[in-house]
């Protein structure tokens, strides 16, 4: 998995990040699944996976915020 750009997040649509926050949600409850499991074999996908999250969230919230304010000026 390569390191996650918020660039490439930003092209997304809504839709588009809604999916890629589920597959993202499931794939830490999977490596916590195997981390518990003692199957955990590549630590630092924990690491990429919340960093992922985490872009993902914020632009959803930027796409949130500019849609507000392009609802406002109207």
């Amino acid at each position: 998995m390569a390191k996650p750009n918020i660039a490439d997040t930003r092209k997304l649509s809504g839709d588009q990040i809604t999916e890629q926050v589920n597959a993202t949600r499931r794939e830490l409850f999977e490596l916590r699944f195997q981390q518990a499991t003692r199957r955990l074999e590549n630590t630092h996908r924990f690491k990429e996976a919340r960093i992922k999250l985490a872009h993902l969230f914020t632009v959803q919230q930027e796409q949130k915020r500019s849609a507000t304010q392009a609802d406002s000026a109207s």
